[in-house]
This record gives structure tokens, C-alpha cells and sequence, in this order.
């Protein structure tokens, strides 16, 4: 057999992850809070771009939403109409010859809420708090810094990793004067801090009250017990009777678990949602973007026209045409992420009817792969766009994922059944249960079959867990009031 060299030409298709398109891609799983961050940005390093200082341009589409409807386009689904175009304005300084492209609707933060927000009263800082304290009962300046690097190594707890070995190498302190140092942190305030285990910051606190007897040491390392409600178990223990447990009980019950805790901002962060549905008077769901999570770019192509003519290098007028197309691709891209979102929300609507007028018994089993077939698109563009999107409904405010739901096949020929309306017919029985008759998983098992739900009981064991639900026993410990 003779070797030989040949040219051969083929022709083959490829998908090519441009950095416009992976950038597109990041665009679509952002949350509201990353999205207006990352356009904050792009202004910032693009002098075409800006932000527009007018409200969004609004239609009262209210077609409505029909459960079971095909679907299409998702302009007709929203009452907010999200448009990419060429438009003149003479507003802000501009001339009527003005040009931009825009994307989005205006926020309504103005200067006052600003302001508001910025008279919050910061909440004191725990790491501030515990060097002032550092800076007074570490004399030594070798200790002191160790002090102060582990302060850095809290939790949101206040607890210090179990394992600090790799800390101490790290700042070259010797075992002896480690655990020097760290025994002189824990008497810092608050008490409990610099603990390495729920039971050592609980014992912190009893040495603090002189309460940490030799039967409350046996209870902080029997804490597992105490969870169970086992009081059987830790009188034994103890060596205590019912009164003295049920009052140690009480005791540890009054510490603080979580020291730090205090010292976290109470401001809670408002969830905004990037889709509105309400209900249409003649029936189905009107569903529409909100446009103050849809930030409004404007690309300005007069000053784009007017600094490219005047640009009289080669390498200027690069710089100049790169960023216009950067600014016209982001307002692009804006805008096919508002309307994907859109779709993908319509479409998980119409699926999940039955959800919005009889809540999570009424939800079916939902995967993403039917959404992507429904609308056209990509599993792995629907989890994208599922993730951190949120939509506002007459039962509140949920994550477009949380439509997504496994099924359980039922026995007597009706629809499967989602597993979060499985799991929630467990919590009702079990809420209903009486003192006298605590359900047992095998129990719940058979009334869910007796319902058509074919549900084994080790699965109905992993939703009651799922749910952080006890088991029997400690139900039926729990309901005949034992322990304090």
C-alpha cells in the first residue's frame, strides 16, 4: 500500500461562541441587580451610551392570555410593549436631529429616595466592634495581630472554622500562644463569639452566668438528644430529674445561638419582580414585563456620526466604529432578553393555569424541555431565563423555576400529579392530625393512594423531610407536650 498526500475540501457546520454571543448569554441569566450593574458599566466605558431620563413608551395592550392557547410572538402577551428602534427627540439638551436607539423603561428612584436611603442608620460593624475591644485587652503587639486577622474569619454566626490549624501556620503563631489568643477573644462581647461549635458558644454563655455545672456540660454535648426531645435518654445522662432537665432545657433556650447575628443590616433587600400578571375581567391572565426593572439605553448616533467625521486617524475611527456597534448590540440585546423572558413567562402561565386560581394543588408537572418545544428555544435558554426572574401574581411573588415541578402518575387514571402539590397534601394531612392519631408515613402513604396518588412511603418519608417535617415519634412527643 503506497502513502500519498491529497487536498480534500469539505464543508461542515459549526457553532461558533462569538464574544457578542457569550456575552448575550450571560445577559439572559442576570438578575435585575446584575443587569443594571453590568449597563451601569458598559455607560461608563461607552461615550455612545447613556441612560434615558424618560418613562418608557407604554401600549394598553390587554389581550388576554388564554389557558391552553398556542404559542406565538410574545409582543400580544404584554401590556408594556418593549420596542428596539430609531427614534428623534429633542429632549435633554438634544436637537430634533438627534438620533437614538433605546431599549427599555424608566425607574422611578428620583433624588428623594435617594436621599431616604441614604439616612438609613448604618448598623454597627461586628469586625469594628471587636477590634476597639483588641486594641485594649491585647497589650501585646505579636497577640493583637493575631486577634485582628481572626477576626476576618468569622461567620455570619460569629463562629470561628473548626479547623485552624492552616491559620496558625499562616500567621506563624505557636499551639500555646494560639489558643491564647483565642481563649481571651471568646470573653469578648458579644458572649459567644469566637466559638468553634454550637456547643462551645453555648457553653461560652453559661460560664459567663456561672451556670456551666458538671449536668450541663453532659447536656451541651447531648444536644442531638435535646433536638429529638429524648428526655428519657438525657435524665439518664444527666443524672437529673424531670424539673431540673425541663429547667436546663429552658435555660439554653434563653442563649443566643448566633451572636454575630445582631450586628447583621435588618434592611431587608425589596424583591422586585421582572413580570406583572394580573387577571382580565372576561377571564385568562394578562401578563406584562415591568418596566422599572428594564433598564433604558439610549446609543446616541448624531455624537456617534459627529466625532467619526471628525476623527482624522485611522486607529480613531476604529475605537469609534467598535464602540457604536458595542452600544447597538447592547440595546439589541436588551431587548431580546426582555422579550425572551417574556415569552418564557407567558408560556409557563398558560401551562400553570390551574396554579393561579386553585394554588400548588392545582400545579402540573412541568420540565424545562416542555417550555423550550412550546416556545422554540433551548433548555438551556429556558433554565437561563428561569433563574433569578421573578413574577408577580395574585398569590405573590415567585421564581419562574419554581414552575418547574417532577410528577407522580396517578392510580386512577387521572393527570400526574406535580411533586410540590404531593408535598403540600402531606403538610395539610399532617397539620390536620390529631394528638391521639399522629400519621405514620406508611399511613399517609395509603390515604394518598386511596386519593389516586401512587406514592411509595419512603418517597412520601423524602417530601416530609424535604419539608423539614419530624418524623411520627417526635410528632407525637412534640403534641403531648413534652419538654419545655
Amino acid at each position: 500500500m503506497s502513502l500519498s498526500q491529497r487536498l480534500d475540501v469539505r464543508q461542515s457546520q459549526t457553532l461558533v461562541m462569538t464574544p457578542q454571543l457569550l456575552q448575550a448569554i450571560k445577559l439572559l441569566q442576570m438578575s435585575t441587580l446584575e443587569l443594571d450593574a453590568f449597563v451601569e458599566q458598559e455607560i461608563d466605558n461607552n461615550p455612545l451610551l447613556e441612560r434615558a431620563s424618560g418613562e418608557a413608551e407604554t401600549t394598553a395592550d390587554d389581550a388576554p392570555l388564554q389557558p391552553g392557547a398556542p404559542a406565538g410572538d410574545p409582543e400580544p402577551l404584554s401590556g408594556t410593549e418593549v420596542s428596539f428602534e430609531v427614534e428623534e427627540s429633542a429632549s435633554d439638551g438634544y436637537t430634533e436631529s438627534d438620533r437614538f436607539a433605546g431599549i427599555g423603561g424608566g425607574g422611578s428612584f428620583t433624588e428623594d429616595d435617594e436621599a431616604a436611603a441614604q439616612n438609613v442608620a448604618a448598623p454597627p460593624s461586628l469586625r469594628d466592634h471587636l477590634l476597639a475591644q483588641i486594641a485594649i485587652d491585647f497589650p501585646l503587639p505579636s497577640e493583637r495581630l493575631i486577634a485582628a486577622s481572626l477576626v476576618d474569619f468569622l461567620d455570619d454566626a460569629g463562629y470561628l472554622p473548626k479547623e485552624l490549624n492552616a491559620i496558625r501556620a499562616q500567621l506563624g503563631a505557636t499551639v500555646e500562644q494560639f489558643d491564647r489568643v483565642i481563649a481571651r477573644l471568646q470573653r469578648l462581647d458579644p458572649c459567644g463569639i469566637f466559638a468553634r461549635s454550637l456547643e462551645e458558644c453555648l457553653g461560652l454563655q453559661l460560664r459567663e452566668r456561672d451556670r456551666l455545672d458538671p449536668a450541663m456540660i453532659l447536656l451541651l454535648k447531648n444536644l442531638d438528644l435535646v433536638a429529638k426531645r429524648d428526655h428519657a435518654g438525657l435524665m439518664r445522662i444527666c443524672r437529673v430529674d424531670a424539673e431540673d432537665l425541663a429547667d436546663m432545657i429552658a435555660e439554653i433556650k434563653r442563649l443566643d445561638p448566633k451572636p454575630a447575628a445582631r450586628f447583621m443590616p435588618d434592611t431587608a433587600q425589596t424583591l422586585v419582580p421582572d413580570v406583572m400578571l394580573r387577571p382580565m375581567a372576561e377571564g385568562g391572565w394578562h401578563v406584562e414585563l415591568n418596566t422599572d426593572t428594564l433598564p433604558r439605553v439610549l446609543a446616541n448616533e448624531r455624537y456617534y456620526m459627529k466625532i467619526q467625521a471628525a476623527s482624522s486617524s485611522k486607529a480613531d475611527k476604529s475605537y469609534i466604529a467598535d464602540r457604536w456597534q458595542q452600544a447597538t448590540w447592547l440595546v439589541k440585546a436588551l431587548h431580546q432578553r426582555a422579550t425572551t423572558i417574556l415569552k418564557v413567562a407567558g408560556e409557563i402561565v398558560r401551562q400553570q393555569d390551574a396554579f393561579f386560581t386553585q394554588g400548588v394543588q392545582g400545579l402540573k408537572p412541568l420540565v424545562l424541555k416542555d417550555i423550550s418545544e412550546l416556545v422554540a428555544l433551548h433548555e438551556s435558554t429556558v433554565s437561563r431565563v428561569t433563574q433569578q426572574k421573578y413574577i408577580a401574581t395574585p398569590r405573590g411573588i415567585f421564581e419562574l423555576k419554581y414552575f418547574f415541578t417532577s410528577g407522580l402518575a396517578r392510580s386512577d387514571g387521572g393527570a400526574d400529579m406535580s411533586s410540590k402539590a404531593v408535598c403540600a397534601r402531606i403538610r395539610a394531612l399532617i397539620e390536620g392530625e390529631k394528638p391521639s392519631a399522629v400519621l405514620s408515613d406508611d399511613f399517609l402513604s395509603m390515604i394518598l393512594r386511596g386519593e389516586g396518588i401512587d406514592v411509595a412511603r419512603r418517597t412520601v418519608a423524602k417530601y416530609r423531610e424535604s419539608m423539614k417535617i419530624p418524623t411520627s415519634a417526635q410528632r407525637k412527643r412534640n403534641k403531648r407536650g413534652l419538654g419545655a
